[in-house]
């Protein structure tokens, strides 16, 4: 997308209509709004505003350009209503404002080399560069920072001019953030600080305008009702919003609301591969009576046979559980947009209830005593907001995990993100498995050149393993990551304390249905995918054990700067 292009002061579509509402946006602030490669208005903003004009019987025509002179042109009359302007207090008192329909983040971002800063305080005599006449501009400026800020007309020009080099860190809306250095390949910027401030972000019109403002609110609040705007949000904010940690106590309690459903459906799947194995089965013994005299024929259908049971159970498990991710994703999108609205409302509320305590003493709310509710309330919201991101993110990864790709597809990848995604997918049987559990994962390590997804199978494949070995939760597994320095090959090593492997089954661990755990449902042929997959990547799977003693797994992979 040509984002960097030059585009007129002003760019506008026209919509027919008796009476056409104006509407100004800026036009390099995606992905709330911008101006695409064909010169025509996008964005999550843009949209919001044609489905508003839909359902209240509104014509619309934009008109896009530098959010200064945007401004200006709606306290000149020359628009009717900004689409995107996040409120502050000194900002009301020349406009009028509507609900929000986001919430915006800003984040610090900076050079990967400069040191990580991780509130606002730490840019204190630092040159810092601001989006001109921005909310952060505007909140820095009165914070005392004026002195040290760098000024660019858009977040895309402040995020160019740090990655050049010039100045220490750049103040910008995380979305946008995260978009522009994706869309601009700016490979060498990071957030170092994912939410140092968070604005209502609202439709806004000259202060008295008050017939006009209605008419959007109230086609805001009805889009919302219809399903309309969380669909619009999931297509320009959902994949781009970051995610946060949770401790495990919080992801037992908010996965379970994801788990239980799946387990559910994977005990019907279950039941249903069984099923299929017994017709398989009888299919099998048909064909072997008459063909007994062709043994080796016969072992080489077998094979087949087991091979499409598989396929056919990790085929159904994938479709069930794409299924139920969207279900949940649903009603879990409305807990992330509301939430965050929710504590808002109750820390503006909370100075007239205070003012009430100190009237008429303590009072009851939600049938206990104000001043525990107090303390209590904005905990409670934060936990529930912080359950709903870890449910969105435990169902991506399952959605991820599920989808069938072309094992064809080959492309750079860091080794990293794609063990941290493996680990999380399998946490509940680590944690089931071993109270001694560690990963240490190497920074900076060369980029390889492959499938992703099929790398994560394999390492969710090698720690379910390692995990079924250990004979009691104080036998630890270990798992890191480093780059060789006599070879230079990228290599992850699993190391578990189990009960080992005994030598004359060593060689025979990658053989299509080779295994030791038949009676407890093993299938042999997880290791034989897994040593498959790596080769396809040009590296090695490579096992070492003693009886009693535990086993360590190596993987090698040739950086992608010697693949031929």
């Amino acid at each position: 997308m040509g984002l960097s292009a030059a585009i007129p002061a002003f760019a506008a579509v026209s919509v027919e209509s008796e009476r056409t509402i104006i509407v100004g946006g800026d036009r390099d602030y995606p992905p709330y709004e911008f101006i695409d490669k064909n010169g025509n208005p996008a964005g999550y903003n843009v949209d919001l505003t044609r489905a508003i004009a839909a359902v209240m019987g509104i014509k619309v025509a934009f008109r896009f350009g530098g959010w200064s002179e945007i401004r200006a042109a709606l306290m000149d009359g020359q628009l009717d209503i900004l689409q995107g302007i996040s409120y502050s207090d000194e900002r009301a008192k020349i406009l009028d404002f509507s609900p929000p329909h986001t919430i915006i983040h800003h984040a610090i971002f900076a050079r990967r080399e400069t040191p990580v800063v991780s509130s606002v305080d730490g840019l204190r005599n630092k040159e810092v560069i601001v989006f001109r006449d921005g909310i952060m501009h505007e909140m820095l400026t009165g914070r005392g920072f004026a002195g040290n800020l760098r000024t660019t007309d858009t977040p895309a020009d402040a995020l160019r001019m740090l990655a050049s080099g010039q100045h220490d860190y750049a103040v910008v809306a995380i979305l946008p953030g995260m978009y522009l250095t994706r869309e601009l390949h700016l490979s060498n910027l990071v957030p170092v600080s994912q939410s140092i401030a968070a604005q209502r972000y609202c439709y806004a019109v000259k202060k008295g305008d008050e017939e006009l403002l209605t008419r959007f609110s109230e086609g805001l609040a009805i889009i919302r009702k219809t399903g309309q705007y969380q669909a619009i949000y999931d297509k320009w904010l959902g994949a781009l919003e970051p995610q946060p940690r949770l401790s495990w106590e919080k992801t037992a309690k908010y996965g379970s609301m994801v788990l239980i459903p799946l387990l559910i459906i994977l005990a019907g799947t279950v039941v249903w591969s069984r099923t299929l194995q017994k017709r398989v089965a009888q299919r099998t013994a048909e064909l072997a009576q008459e063909v007994s005299e062709k043994k080796q024929a016969l072992e080489k259908l077998r094979l087949h046979q087991d091979k499409l049971i598989q396929a056919d159970k990790m085929t159904s498990l994938g479709i069930l559980v794409a299924g139920v991710a969207h279900e949940i994703n649903n009603p879990n999108g409305l807990m992330l947009l509301n939430m965050p609205i929710l504590r808002d409302v109750y820390r503006d509320a909370g100075e007239v209830l205070d003012e009430h305590l100190e009237e008429k003493g303590d009072f009851t709310l939600g049938g206990l005593p104000y001043t525990r509710m107090r303390r209590e309330v904005p905990l409670m919201i934060d936990e529930m907001l912080e359950g709903a991101q870890r449910i969105k993110r435990i169902v991506e990864e399952l959605k991820n995990f599920a989808r069938r790709e072309d094992a064809t597809v080959a492309v750079p990848f860091d080794l990293k993100p794609v063990v941290m995604a493996a680990l999380r997918l399998v946490d509940p049987t680590i944690r089931k498995a071993t109270n001694r559990f560690q990963a240490d994962l190497a920074d900076d390590l060369p980029r390889i050149r492959g499938n992703p997804q099929r790398i994560e199978q394999v390492v969710v494949n090698l720690v379910l393993n390692a995990c079924q070995a250990l004979p009691a939760p104080h036998c630890g597994i270990m798992l890191r990551t480093f780059r060789d320095a006599e070879s230079g090959a990228v290599v992850l090593e699993l190391r578990d304390e189990g009960t080992g492997i005994a030598a004359e089954h060593l060689s025979h661990l990658t053989d299509p249905f080779f295994t030791t755990k038949r009676e407890s449902g093993g299938t042999g042929l997880g290791l034989s995918v897994s040593d498959g997959i790596i080769k396809e990547h040009g590296g090695t799977l490579t096992f070492a054990s003693v009886a009693g003693a535990g086993t360590t797994v190596t993987l090698t992979f040739p950086p992608m700067e010697e693949l031929p």
